[in-house]
């Protein structure tokens, strides 16, 4: 296999996109685990129940990013 060290930082970015998008064509290929839809139906239930609350995306990523300091 050929190194990609002569490759640029963008071309490096559009070959991982170009192979991101094509391994993510194939749908059925991403099978949920039979335990998801139960987690999902949990959580759906204690956001209905006033348990958690919906955080934007970005206040989500800082306070994950906290945790991890």
């Amino acid at each position: 296999m050929q190194s990609l060290s002569h490759l640029t930082r963008i071309e490096k970015l559009r070959m991982m996109n170009e192979i991101w998008d094509d391994l993510t064509h194939d749908t059925a290929f991403f099978q949920s685990p039979s335990w998801h839809g139960d987690v999902l139906k949990e959580t759906q239930q204690r956001f209905a129940n006033g348990e958690v609350e919906m955080l934007d995306w970005e206040e989500a990523k800082q306070l994950l990013r906290n945790k991890l300091k």
